[in-house]
């Protein structure tokens, strides 16, 4: 599990058919300082994170196919809870 920050949502014409009914958001993932940690993610994300929400999010690929139901999936990351507004981390 990871923090991670909503930058943005994911929208196409075509899509892997395990995901069309799957909402789709870009994910930046956050250190313990809450800065930037590696590149962004595409997250399935059930609970409806909006644009700068903090997000807990979850990297195991095998939880993810299984809340989707097809093990063909090229799904990894899913969105697991929406962070409240202090998530404790405290700034140098």
């Amino acid at each position: 599990m990871q923090l991670g920050e909503v930058i943005g949502h994911a929208t196409s014409t075509v899509k892997h058919p395990t995901l069309r009914a799957w909402r789709l958001v870009i994910v930046q993932p956050l250190d313990a300082r809450e800065r930037p940690d590696g590149v962004p993610i595409l997250a399935i994300d059930p609970l409806g994170g909006s644009h700068g929400d903090r997000v807990i999010i979850s990297s195991d690929g095998k939880a993810t196919r299984e809340l989707i139901g097809a093990e063909n999936s090229p799904a990894r990351f899913l969105v697991i809870g929406l962070a409240d507004g202090d998530s404790g981390a405290r700034q140098p």
